[in-house]
């Protein structure tokens, strides 16, 4: 089963294993009202809120006043482990580790000192029963420890050992092929992947990576694009292309996965972080993340991990800046930017963001994904125009077979809609439906709209009831199957749709006016009234998306819906009591 662009791996089997950071200490909470609570609680807060530098600034205040709580101790080491700064976070820490108290985020951050010192022979003395992080970490710290001390076979036996736990052995095992890779040893790293039958390629995005540097010296190139060709889905990846274009070209590429023990340790911090990933609390995930990318700055996969996390966990400016610590001269440089636009979209400032994929645009002129988000962008600023234009690139790049192609021209088709341009619209819609007969939100987009303007409504309720039947729950799509049977006159039979759809989208003032409709076509008039005030609350809650119009819901309140569309040049409704 091919890769696709996967950059992170999960296992239940690690969850299972992993330690919550917050009970790593097991002890209670400093209740003291000696000045040190109003700190500790504004620590506790910001902690709650993922604001790591106004969590460390204040359990550091706290600390000042209680110097010995070990609690305020590991509460700071891991707000600035969680900002990536091992220095400031290791003083405390050197404190709880002396108190011979067991923290895992101390731990993390100790093993992470001696790694950067070149102090191995520490990580091999450390005593598990209070000094452990993880039976898995603690196995491959072992091992590349070994390796720092040059003692070779020590380092095969802890990877052997370690991959006797069948849950633990494909990453015990791809780590020995790092080990051997690290030390010269090409061909047994590879007889490492080849005794697998393809289960540690198929591990990770790393290991594919670094199963193809592996071929690479050993001048495999053919089969390091086998490989590459295997794992990966065809989408256009920059950093992808970059290595499909050397290994094409006959180079060699270098192996910079793993060149040294120091990199080695934090390949294992990046394993844990990749496997726990959407399985653990992201600011857990986050700790193993940005120890991997202090030990080895390089590791562009490291940093992108923390960025995406932090953007996660709301923390958007340092989500931002993490982002742009990826040089421009990297191939990973491409999701760099795009990970800093959808950044800064979420922090509200959608200009910046467009400037951002806009100047990417310019980098990648032929790269569809680009222009595909700069639309979506403005599309969702009401952009329209320049929306329609990044979609005509994004097409113009997009491969005929590209099955993302139905997506491009019913995003096009919305944006010609809006800008009342209605033909393009129609062609755009029907274009993606050729592509995409049974897609479900563009039949209720082309069926709504056809029925908003009073065509084709046989085939507009077709396609509406060919959406329902695809997507029952979506309030939306049932709303316009009881609409489309309201603009048909088969009032009776709207009722209970329109009824369904409040049920799914309670307080949309949109569907919530539509029932009013309906109820006044049926003779049920103060049921109308009733959900055209409810409508009306929800557009001044701020709770509707804009289309309902609050001075037509007033004055059908006021007068009726008969007067309101005589008034609009309209039949005034003929219907019975009951329709």
């Amino acid at each position: 089963m091919p890769v696709q662009n996967l950059r992170n791996l999960s296992s239940a089997a690690l969850v299972a294993l992993s330690v919550s950071v917050t009970s790593t200490l097991g002890l209670a909470a400093p209740v003291a009202a000696n000045g040190l609570a109003g700190a500790y609680l504004a620590g506790r807060a910001a902690t709650y809120e993922s604001d790591f530098s106004a969590a460390a600034e204040y359990y550091t205040r706290a600390l000042v006043r209680d110097p010995k709580n070990p609690v305020l101790m590991e509460n700071v080491v891991f707000a600035q482990l969680a900002q990536g700064d091992l220095d400031r976070a290791l003083p405390v820490a050197q404190r709880l580790w002396e108190m011979e108290l067991r923290s895992q985020a101390t731990n993390m951050v100790m093993v992470g000192d001696f790694a950067r010192r070149g102090a191995f022979v520490d990580i091999l003395a450390r005593d598990l029963a209070i000094r452990d992080i993880h039976p898995l970490v603690d196995g491959l710290l072992t091992a590349w420890a070994h390796m720092g001390e040059g003692a070779v076979s020590a380092a095969m036996q802890s990877f052997e050992a370690l991959a006797e736990d069948q849950n633990l052995r494909p990453y015990a095992q791809f780590h020995q092929a790092l080990a051997l890779a690290s030390v010269g040893d090409y061909e047994g790293a590879e007889a490492m992947f080849v005794a697998e039958d393809g289960k540690l390629t198929r591990l990770s995005r790393q290991s594919v990576l670094a199963r193809m540097q592996i071929l690479s010296q050993l001048g495999q190139n053919e089969k390091a694009l086998e490989v590459l060709s295997g794992a990966f889905s065809s989408g256009f990846d920059p950093a992808l292309a970059d290595l499909r274009g050397r290994l094409e070209a006959g180079e060699a590429l270098g192996f910079t996965m793993a060149p040294g023990p120091v990199e080695g340790i934090a390949e294992v911090f990046f394993t844990m972080g990749s496997a726990l990933n959407g399985q653990q609390a992201d600011d857990y995930v986050l700790m193993y993340a940005r120890m991997a990318s202090v030990l080895n700055p390089d590791h562009v996969d490291a940093v992108l991990l923390s960025a995406e996390l932090l953007d996660k966990l709301g923390r958007f400016p340092l989500s931002i800046a993490t982002y742009k610590q990826v040089p421009r001269s990297h191939p990973d440089y491409y999701a760099a930017e795009m990970g800093r636009a959808e950044a800064l979209r979420r922090s509200a400032k959608p200009d910046a963001a467009a400037e951002v994929l806009a100047q990417l645009a310019e980098i990648y002129p032929e790269l569809p994904q680009v222009q595909v988000s700069l639309g979506d962008l403005l599309r969702q600023q009401e952009d329209y125009t320049g929306a329609v234009a990044a979609y005509d690139k994004a097409l113009t790049y997009t491969p005929e077979q590209s099955p993302s192609r139905w997506f491009l021209y019913y995003a096009r088709g919305i944006c010609h809609e809006r800008l009342d341009n209605w033909a393009e619209a129609e062609a755009d819609f029907r274009a993606s439906l050729a592509l995409e007969p049974n897609r479900p939100q563009v039949l209720n987009y082309l069926g709504y709209s056809l029925v908003e303007k009073q065509k084709n409504l046989d085939e507009a309720l077709d396609m509406i009831e060919r959406a329902v039947a695809a997507r029952p729950e979506s309030g939306y799509i049932v709303d316009s199957l009881g609409w489309v049977l309201y603009r048909l006159g088969r009032y009776s039979e709207a009722v209970g749709h329109m009824e369904r759809a409040v049920e799914l989208m309670p307080v949309d003032p949109v569907v919530n006016d539509h029932l009013g409709d309906v109820f006044w076509a049926v003779g049920r008039q103060r049921e109308a009234e009733f959900q055209w005030k409810r409508a009306l609350s929800f557009i001044h809650s701020g709770e509707g998306d804009g289309e309902a119009d609050p001075e037509r819901i007033r004055r059908k309140i006021e007068v009726g819906l008969d007067v309101v569309l005589e008034e609009e040049g309209a039949d005034p409704l003929k219907v019975a009591n009951g329709g």
